[in-house]
């Protein structure tokens, strides 16, 4: 089947479920083509909230096809590539999670969206990597605060806020491959470029970069920069949306060696072969939905 014929089946299925396609910006080029919605994990999840559609197919990997069945727990979640996960995600159990609480019993929880849904039923507020200034600041009067999975996130929120987060040792290990010397390497090529990356990426590279940005951020300030060479310290993936939305601009990866193999597994036959089947269903059981629900609706709370 070529590619028009698959994105037009792909199209009559989708009214014909009432299904929407919810993408994430590291999925592949051609994946980003047939979104319905597509952003980072805040995006993603406010707009699972709002649509009235009966099936939410996610394009990206499972944690955030969890957040959708949180906040959506009457509509059918569905992933093209069920084994798409996140190492990061898989860094923190529930049961780590609880032995960390009692040691610090009167901390209030912070918990990346980049955790399972068991998780965040244990944690006390959610936060992106684009809200988590916010969600830190809006603790101000509280003595302790627990942040995980992510130490290079929470050390990042530490220095925006003057906050002294107890912090998880996890770490995004594509994140972690960008390195400060290819920033050096990069700017050396490209002397007039600006540089962004991700919170995720180590201090060293935050230090060296020109702003931290989630991927939402990324894209705001690529089209409000006068800077028309823009090197980029994120998943490869993000670069395709920011050429297409700024055509006038260059964008360069400031690490070709970050890729994330996970959100690399979903395409556009797979996205068919779901729609068809309405298999690869994720569910996120009702005493864990409960749970979870709070600590997402409170991070929107903040917002």
């Amino acid at each position: 089947m070529d590619n028009s014929k698959l994105i037009q089946k792909i199209q009559q299925l989708k009214r014909k479920r009432n299904a929407v396609i919810l993408v994430h910006n590291y999925q592949i080029g051609e994946v980003q083509d047939i979104a319905d919605y597509l952003g980072d994990s805040l995006e993603l999840s406010r707009d699972a909230s709002k649509t009235d559609a009966d099936v939410i197919v996610f394009c990206g990997v499972r944690f955030m096809a969890e957040t959708a069945s949180i906040l959506c727990p009457d509509k059918l979640v569905l992933m093209p590539d069920i084994n798409a996960g996140c190492p990061m995600a898989d860094m923190i159990t529930r049961n780590e999670l609880k032995v960390l609480k009692k040691e610090h019993p009167k901390a209030t929880v912070v918990g990346y969206v980049n955790t399972s849904a068991e998780v965040k039923a244990e944690i006390d507020i959610c936060c992106t990597s684009g809200n988590a200034v916010k969600v830190i600041e809006s603790l101000k009067d509280t003595a302790e605060i627990i942040f995980v999975p992510d130490k290079y996130l929470g050390h990042y929120v530490s220095t925006k806020t003057n906050q002294n987060l107890i912090l998880w040792d996890g770490y995004c290990p594509v994140h972690a491959k960008i390195l400060p010397e290819n920033i050096m390497r990069r700017r050396k090529a490209h002397p007039e470029a600006k540089v962004v990356v991700h919170p995720e990426c180590t201090p060293q590279v935050i230090q060296l970069a020109d702003e931290a940005l989630s991927t939402s951020g990324m894209c705001k300030y690529a089209k409000l920069s006068s800077a028309s060479e823009i090197i980029v310290g994120t998943e490869p993936g993000m670069l395709y949306r920011l050429r297409k939305e700024n055509p006038e601009k260059k964008f360069y990866p400031l690490s070709e060696q970050a890729i994330c193999q996970d959100m690399k597994l979903t395409t556009q036959e797979k996205t068919l072969l779901c729609l068809e089947d309405m298999k690869y269903e994720v569910k996120v059981p009702k005493d864990i939905q409960i749970r979870a629900k709070r600590a997402v609706d409170r991070m929107l709370e903040v917002l």
